[in-house]
C-alpha cells in the first residue's frame, strides 16, 4: 500500500476544503494516509514559510512532494495505465 503524508489546515472557524477533498482522493485511491493538521492561523503561516509555499494542502507521496490537491489529482491520473481505446463496430 502506497504512503502519503498530508498536511491540512482545520481551524477553529475554518476547514480547508481542498485539504479535506485530497484526503477523500487519497483514501480512494488506497493511500495509507499519514495526517498533519495544522490547527491555528501561526502553525499554518509557519508551515508554509517552512516550505515555501502558498497554500495548503502539501501532500508527499513516498517521500516526493506532490503539491497541493490539483496537483494530487494530476499526479494520480498520470500514474495511472491509459486504457486503450477499441473501436466499436
Amino acid at each position: 500500500m502506497p504512503k502519503a503524508v498530508l498536511h491540512r489546515m482545520d481551524l477553529p472557524n475554518y476547514t480547508c476544503g481542498y485539504g479535506t477533498a485530497a484526503r477523500d482522493l487519497l483514501r480512494a485511491n488506497g493511500f495509507e494516509i499519514e495526517e498533519h493538521i495544522l490547527k491555528s492561523r501561526t502553525a499554518t503561516d509557519k508551515f508554509k514559510d517552512k516550505h515555501h509555499i502558498t497554500t495548503t494542502p502539501l501532500i508527499f507521496i513516498d517521500g516526493v512532494k506532490i503539491g497541493g490537491y490539483t496537483d494530487l489529482k494530476k499526479h494520480l491520473k498520470a500514474s495511472k495505465p491509459k486504457k486503450k481505446a477499441f473501436w466499436k463496430r
